[in-house]
Order: C-alpha cells, then structure tokens, then sequence
C-alpha cells in the first residue's frame, strides 16, 4: 500500500488516480474526518485521520496498514502568512518533512517521493533546464526557499538512512480540481472563463500576464502519472526528476489552444514580455520511468473545459 499525504488535494487526487491504475491500493492521510472523498470513492482507497505534523497519529498508520511506499504531497510550509509566530510555523514546516523520513525509517519503506517545484531554479534562465543546472540559493518566496531546503535535507537523510527521498520538481500543473486563481500564471483561470464562455479575470496574478509569457506546463493527469511511476520504477538512477512536459507554453499558446475548443473565447493578453523562456528537461524521468506526457496543450484545454462544462466546481 502506498501512503499519499494531500491525497484528496489537488496533484494528489491524480496520483492517486495513477496508482490505483497501476494496481495498487492507496491509503491517504487527512486532518478532516476520516472519509473517502466523494472524487475517489470509486478508487481502492482507505482515509486516515492525522496531520504530518503529528508523528503518533502518522506512526499508527503503519501499525494499521502495511505500508510500503509514501508519496509526500501534502502542504508543510508557513505559507501563507498566518498568525502564528513565522519561527514556530517553519518549525512546524521542517518537523512535517522530518516525520515523514521518520516514519519511512521506522516501517522499513525503501522509498519516498517528495514534492518539489519548478520555482527552485528561480526565474532568470533560458532554454532547457537539467537536474543538474545550479540552483540559486536567494529568497523571493515561501515555497522554492523551502522545497530548496527540504531538498538538501532529503539528499542528506538519504545518505544516513536506509530510506531514499526522491525529489519530484513539479512544474506548472492545470487542470481538474486545480487553484483557481493560480498565482503563478493564468492558464487555470482562461480555461474557466472559456467554460463560462465568459472574459477572464486576471487580477489574481502576482505579475500582470503577457502574450509571451511562457513556462513548462504540465497538464495534471500527466503529473499524477509521472509521480505515480516515479514511486513504482523497480529501480531509479538518481534522486531528482524534472515533472514536466519538457517545452515551453506561452499564454498565446493556452489561448489558441482553448479557441480550438471554444472558438468565441476572448482574451487579448498585451505583447511586450520580457521573462526568459525556459523549460524542464524530462531525458532522466523519460529514461528510468518511460514517461512521456500524454496530454499536448490543446488535448488538456479540451478535457479541462468538458470536466468543467459538467459542473465540477474548480
């Protein structure tokens, strides 16, 4: 069985979809009642109440299921802003990794994946970017600081331990069930207004958005899959992965390709962007997994929208 911590979120929805394709049975931890969500009742899948931060309640899942591989998606970062005292919360974010790691050790699970996240090769780099490119070790926000930190954490306890943390480097997902709005870029929030057959908002955006824009986008059946394989490969070279579609999308790119689904949909985005195109190299993921993704930018936009055109809500 395999522990999906966030496995009722977002990216974790799917790849709990992905492993019970593969044929295994999924046991997910949730600080909400112990129920199998309504989106995975028809999956073989069991819900355990408990927070990561919780290392009793996380222990006692493995006295109850035998567990033998964890993909760690669940959200442990003092992000965003709350009330609590900044040190105690990144306290608490570091000790969810740490429980984990310690809970692998203590049920003999030989591997975890982790999530990473696109942000920790920062946002100044052109052309293709490897697993092995330097990473810029600056701050500019909450979740790359702290994927960075947990990352080296990870190829530390791999050492020492008999427990090998892959790091997954997640690059921009969209798609069912996803943020609405994404900060990051607006891909999510043009397939809504396409779907309402309606003008996007963008005003959630960190960075007004351009026609140019352009990132690594990765439609989110695609990342579930590539976790998925990433946790049952027989044997894996190394201990970190691009996810990725292994090219660049510009804004223009989403939007023709939603116009092919819904020709109406009006969106003009301004020219006159200036950020460097890049994108993830996926050689290594393709090469110990076999993953190649499934979904181009115009079969996700068409699948996005008919999922949302059918009264699904995010």
């Amino acid at each position: 069985m395999i522990l999906v911590t966030g496995g009722a979120g977002f990216i974790g929805t799917h790849t709990v979809r992905a492993l019970a394709e593969a044929g295994e049975e999924c046991v997910l931890l949730q600080r909400r009642a112990p129920q199998v969500p309504p989106h995975l009742a028809d999956l073989p899948i069991h819900v355990v109440q408990g927070d990561v931060a919780d290392l009793e309640a996380l222990l006692a899942v493995g006295r109850q299921y035998p567990i033998t591989g964890i993909v760690h998606l669940a959200v442990a970062l003092p992000w965003p802003v709350t009330d609590s005292d900044p040190i105690e919360a990144t306290g608490a974010a570091l000790d969810a990794f740490l429980n984990i790691v310690r809970a692998a050790q203590a049920w003999g699970v030989p591997r975890v994946v982790t999530a990473s996240t696109i942000g920790v090769y920062g946002f100044t780099s052109h052309g293709a970017l490897t697993e092995d490119v330097p990473i810029p070790f600056r701050h500019f926000h909450a979740i790359p600081t702290f994927k960075k930190i947990t990352e080296l954490l990870a190829a530390h306890l791999s050492d020492v331990t008999e427990v090998a943390i892959v790091n997954a480097r997640i690059s921009g997902t969209w798609g069912p069930g996803g943020h609405l709005p994404d900060p990051f870029f607006p891909a999510p929030s043009l397939a809504h207004a396409a779907a309402r057959r309606d003008e996007p908002d963008l005003s959630g955006l960190i960075a007004p958005p351009h026609a140019e824009d352009a990132l690594d986008l990765l439609y989110v059946k695609d990342t579930g899959r590539a976790l998925a394989l990433l946790q049952l490969a027989p044997e894996l070279q190394h201990s970190t992965y691009n996810i990725a579609s292994g090219r660049a999308t510009s804004n223009a790119d989403v939007i023709t390709a939603i116009r092919s689904v819904e020709p109406g949909f009006r969106c003009e985005l301004p020219s006159g962007g200036d950020r460097p195109v890049s994108w993830l190299d996926i050689a290594r993921l393709r090469e110990d997994t076999g993953f190649d993704p499934r979904y181009d930018t115009a079969a996700a936009a068409a699948d996005y929208i008919a999922w949302l055109r059918a009264g699904n809500q995010r």
